[in-house]
């Protein structure tokens, strides 16, 4: 039986504020960007800071900003976005600003001020970046050169080079300093005013999609590839003529379409075509007309921008693709950074309650202050209610057998003796129905409430949702489900599952069910599972408290006797 790796309560502590965090930036993020409301990102760079700032008049240990701002930063890559770099370095650098400022000056007011405005200013800075990344340093000189025409066509003589970005500047402070007032008031109204804590239990509305990342074929070899056609292709856009780093790039954003389906999402994008379209013409007409360039010259100039872009924007979005790669993640497990998965993990257990939650934009904009109230005030019973969850033993009790052992007899038998031991139990078992001596099917049978239902059927129509040659019936498969749902098993101590196999390592069948209640409840679990998939379900789920019986080894008994040992 494997143990539990034990996890830092200030990594607890951050992983709930991270994810209040992410949250909002999920849910608020999509809305604000699907609207195209101006300044999006400062809204929710606002949000961030008022968590942060607010959460520390609760928790007072250093780190916890840059801390949640990492668990924040990853967790934004389950937003439908493609481009995940982008917002993670934000984030990530938003909290960092943050940390440093009231390390220096402590949290105190003026620690809290210049905090709030470097973070807010940071996005400034991370544009300005990204396009000099973007475009290279041609878009340095097209800006001066604009500005240089503004001044003539208005007879400004004196030099304004920087008056348009000190402007943004100032914005950009003021929004910080109201965003560091906000957080300031909202803390000091939880030190003032009692705490009540909601209990209220919330659906999982919000589900991964990760079928698609599962599926995908990770491979070191193709990340590294991928790192060197971006370098390649940026050394042949600055040192080679146009037939050698046009052909070069379409040749490289054509391999990357081929593997990756972000790149050819990146570039369906109706917004990077009319950026492209409108670099040129700019570069057309300032190289042209203001520095007296040929035409050719100019739109040459536009085009190798726009090609660089094109290879940072795609390359980006690909490496994000790879950088999903599970030998990645358990890389970090053997580093210093060893507490970081763990904390993920409670978060992406948190995050459907945190984000079922997040009221709708309307409101928050209507009372934000009192919003962010509700949300913060909740840390502190949060914290104890993972801390209980990490404390709690959850074990997994797998019955293996071969087809047709005996699996679901076995499994009969051990309800029985639980039953006799008062043990509430939940979930099913599927007998097998006989036609003579032919197996026609399966039903599914609810342990708490005896009801039956047809579950599989044997069929020669392949056109059929099938497993096998049975026909799976969609009102067995509800009523499975439906017997292992978390409202269902409030009272159960133990839930059963008779059987889990190929379909759900398809993450079809009971797969949902499954990981709902491995994630998200303190359940413990009996199933039954073929011998030959018990590996798999074990490494598929994360599975780290489990006992293996094989039926040919053991008697229902024995079995019996060790899961009323370890659940009582």
């Amino acid at each position: 039986m494997k143990n539990k790796v034990e996890i830092d309560e200030k990594w607890i502590k951050a992983s709930i504020i991270g994810t209040i965090w992410a949250a909002s930036e999920i849910v608020l993020g999509s809305f604000l960007h699907n609207l195209k409301i101006p300044f999006s990102g400062n809204v929710l760079t606002t949000i961030g800071i008022i968590i942060l700032i607010s959460v520390s008049y609760i928790w007072k240990e250093k780190g916890l900003f840059w801390r949640a701002g990492l668990i924040c930063a990853i967790m934004k890559t389950m937003s439908p976005s493609a481009v995940i770099f982008g917002p993670m370095i934000a984030i990530f650098s938003e909290a960092m600003l943050l940390e440093i400022s009231v390390r220096l000056l402590g949290k105190t007011l003026p620690g809290f001020f210049l905090g709030s405005i470097l973070a807010m200013s940071w996005n400034l800075f991370q544009k300005l970046a990204n396009l000099i990344i973007f475009y290279g340093f041609n878009i340095v000189e097209l800006y001066k050169n604009l500005i240089q025409y503004a001044q003539k066509q208005l007879n400004i003589h004196s030099d304004i080079f920087w008056l348009p970005l000190f402007v943004l500047l100032v914005i950009y402070g003021l929004l910080g300093l109201l965003s560091a007032i906000i957080g300031i008031r909202v803390g000091r109204k939880i030190l003032k005013q009692p705490i009540e804590l909601n209990t209220a239990k919330y659906s999982n509305t919000f589900t991964q999609n990760n079928k698609a990342k599962q599926d995908f074929d990770y491979s070191l070899v193709w990340l590294f590839a991928d790192i060197s056609l971006i370098i390649g292709a940026l050394v042949l856009l600055n040192y080679s003529g146009i037939i050698y780093w046009s052909i070069s790039v379409i040749g490289i954003v054509s391999i990357w379409v081929f593997r990756y389906k972000r790149a050819l999402r990146q570039l369906s994008k109706p917004k990077f075509w009319i950026y492209f379209v409108l670099i040129t013409m700019l570069s057309a007409f300032v190289f042209t007309q203001i520095q007296s360039e040929s035409l050719a010259n100019g739109l040459l100039t536009g085009l190798q921008m726009n090609f660089r872009a094109v290879i940072i924007i795609v390359g980006f979005s690909v490496l994000g693709t790879e950088l999903y790669n599970p030998l990645i993640r358990d890389f970090f497990l053997k580093t210093s950074f060893k507490q970081l998965p763990l904390a993920l993990e409670l978060s992406f257990a948190s995050l459907p309650s945190m984000i079922s939650n997040i009221p709708d934009f309307k409101t928050i904009a209507q009372n934000p202050v009192s919003i962010i109230y509700h949300l913060i005030s909740q840390v502190d019973f949060r914290l104890a209610e993972l801390k209980a969850k990490i404390n709690f033993n959850q074990k997994v009790f797998i019955i293996t057998g071969l087809v047709g052992q005996g699996k679901t007899t076995f499994l009969k038998n051990i309800i029985t003796d639980l039953r006799t031991h008062n043990i509430k139990i939940g979930g099913f078992y599927s007998p097998r129905v006989m036609e003579n001596v032919e197996t026609i099917g399966y039903d599914i049978i609810d342990i708490s409430t005896g009801e039956r239902e047809i579950f599989l059927r044997k069929t020669e129509d392949t056109n059929l949702m099938a497993i096998g040659k049975f026909e799976i019936r969609q009102a067995g498969l509800s009523k499975g489900n439906n017997a292992l749902k978390l409202s269902e098993n409030i009272n159960s101590q133990i839930v059963i599952i008779d059987e889990v196999g190929k379909l759900e390592l398809d993450d079809k069948g009971w797969a949902d069910s499954l990981s709902a209640l491995i994630h998200y409840s303190d359940h413990h679990i009996l199933m039954a599972v073929r011998e030959n998939f018990a590996e798999k379900v074990i490494a598929k789920w994360n599975i780290e408290q489990y006992n293996v019986f094989n039926i040919a080894d053991f008697e229902y008994q024995e079995v019996s006797s060790l899961i009323i040992e370890n659940i009582i």
